[in-house]
This record gives C-alpha cells, sequence and structure tokens, in this order.
C-alpha cells in the first residue's frame, strides 16, 4: 500500500508534481543539474579570476566561487522549489517507512570512513580559512544533494507506487549519474566511471541511513562530513585517498570498496512496502 503525501492546497504548479512518477523524479534531477552547471558558469564569467584553474582548493576566494556558491545557490533554490510544491514537511519529516536493524550497517561504514579521512588527513598543509570554507561546502553539498535525491526523488518514486527496492536503486543511481558532470570539468573518464560506481554505493548507504534513523537530517549531516574530510585527506575534489599513505589511508580506502560491496547486497534485502503514519 502507498500513500501520496499533500502538505497543501493544489496549485497548477503544485497540482502536477501532486501525481508523482519515475520521469518526474528524472526531470527534477535533470533539471537541478543543468540549473546548478548555468549558474556555475554564470559565476565563472563574473568572478573567473578568482578560481585557481590548477588548484581549486589552493585559495579562500577560490573554494568560495569555484564550489561554494553554486552549490548554496543551488541549496536555496531547492528548498524554494521544495516549499512551492508542498514537500518541505514530507520531506523532512519523520520517515513513512520504518528500517531494519541491519540497515544500521549503511551509517556505520560512512562513519568509519569520515574518522579515517580525517585522521588521515595533513591539517598542517591546511589553513583555517581553506578548512572553514571546506566545511561550509560540505554542508551546501549534504543540503542540496540530500534534499535533491533521498528528498524529493525518494518521495517522488514512492508516490508513484513503486517498492523500496526500485526506490533505493533508482533514487542511489541518479545520485551516481549526477556525477557524471564532471567529467564537463575535465576529469578523466575512467576517474568519472569510479566515482559513479562509489557514488552509488554512498547513495545506498544514504537511504540506508535515512531508513534506520527515521530522518533525511541523519542523511545530511552524513554526507556534510563525507566530502570535506575526503577533500582535506586527500588535497582535492574527487580525488581518491589511495594516493596518500598510512594505516588510516589504507582504512578509507578499504571502506570505499566496502560501502561498494554492501550496496549491491543491500539492493537483495531491502525490503519496505509497509508504511508507519507520518509523525508516528
Amino acid at each position: 500500500m502507498t500513500e501520496r503525501v499533500d502538505d497543501g492546497p493544489v496549485t497548477t504548479w503544485k497540482g502536477f508534481f501532486d501525481r508523482p512518477t519515475t520521469g518526474k523524479a528524472v526531470l527534477v534531477i535533470a533539471a537541478y543539474l543543468a540549473y546548478y552547471l548555468l549558474v556555475g558558469l554564470a559565476i565563472g564569467a563574473v568572478f573567473g579570476d578568482e578560481v585557481d584553474e590548477g588548484n581549486v582548493l589552493a585559495t579562500g576566494a577560490s573554494i568560495f566561487f569555484a564550489l561554494m556558491l553554486p552549490i548554496a545557490i543551488g541549496a536555496v533554490t531547492l528548498l524554494g522549489f521544495t516549499a512551492s510544491i508542498g514537500r518541505l514537511h514530507s520531506v523532512f519529516g519523520r520517515q513513512t517507512v520504518a528500517g531494519r536493524p541491519w540497515m544500521w550497517i549503511g551509517p556505520a561504514l560512512v562513519i568509519t570512513a569520515i574518522v579515517a579521512h580525517a585522521a588521515a588527513t595533513d591539517w598542517s598543509s591546511w589553513q583555517p580559512e581553506q578548512i572553514v570554507l571546506i566545511a561550509l561546502l560540505g554542508v551546501c553539498v549534504g543540503l542540496a544533494e540530500e534534499l535533491a535525491t533521498r528528498g524529493l526523488a525518494v518521495q517522488m518514486l514512492r508516490g508513484a507506487g513503486h517498492s523500496e527496492r526500485f526506490v533505493m536503486v533508482v533514487s542511489s543511481l541518479l545520485f551516481s549519474l549526477m556525477h557524471v558532470t564532471n567529467v564537463l570539468s575535465g576529469m578523466k573518464v575512467s576517474t568519472v566511471l569510479l566515482t559513479v560506481v562509489y557514488t552509488f554505493g554512498f547513495g545506498v548507504c544514504m537511504y540506508l541511513t535515512m531508513r534506520v534513523t527515521g530522518t533525511i537530517w541523519a542523511a545530511i549531516a552524513l554526507h556534510a562530513l563525507t566530502d570535506p574530510t575526503t577533500f582535506l585527506a586527500s588535497g582535492g575534489v574527487d580525488e581518491a585517498v589511495t594516493n596518500q599513505t598510512g594505516g588510516w589511508s589504507a582504512l578509507a580506502s578499504t571502506v570505499a570498496i566496502l560501502m561498494i560491496a554492501f550496496s549491491f547486497v543491500a539492493v537483495f534485502l531491502v525490503r519496505g512496502n509497509r508504511r508507519v503514519p507520518v509523525g508516528g
């Protein structure tokens, strides 16, 4: 049994999204990506001189204009869109699908990776300004990407009547495919493909985190910690920590592999057509 969430009076705009389909979930993600890329291009055209093309994390200004500002604008826009279709409560409120004990493996793996990345970081090589801006970048990324995928996409896929297995796989696939756009920044295709595989596994863990904790805020928090600690440990955006040496880096790399493997096992384990009352 499935339920459609109605958080307010129907309008033409809201009414369109009150009839959720898989196609509309894909449309929302595609529209967000296009908007985010256009915002990035506009900011680059105006503030391009502030960006260090060789190392985007080299200065505070480069981090802010190249990375933080575009995703911050994207996050605010997504919040506005979510409010306009009456989904703020259903996205940020209590989850309507109960979690299972085994799902705690997902957030446990993510937390282990965060700790390993933090321990592997050479903190002395970073300026306080860089650390603060990278941390704020993580908050913006966590909010925007979780709202888009574990929030809006999951709500629409559930509303379309799909099983939780379908919801988990498709929302995680949409999340991973969002990172295909990294090829536009000059990243090697092989690296992009590896990123897509990893982010599928990470997306599954975020879905399980949301399920087992009952709130998207837990996924947002873990995502907000994952990106900054990864950047700080590796020294770059979408760089692998495998380039680093030491036990903590080895642990982070191992956890990344386990995350991918676990995500495929989770596809066969996940259930959850059972709904619980909203707020109960």
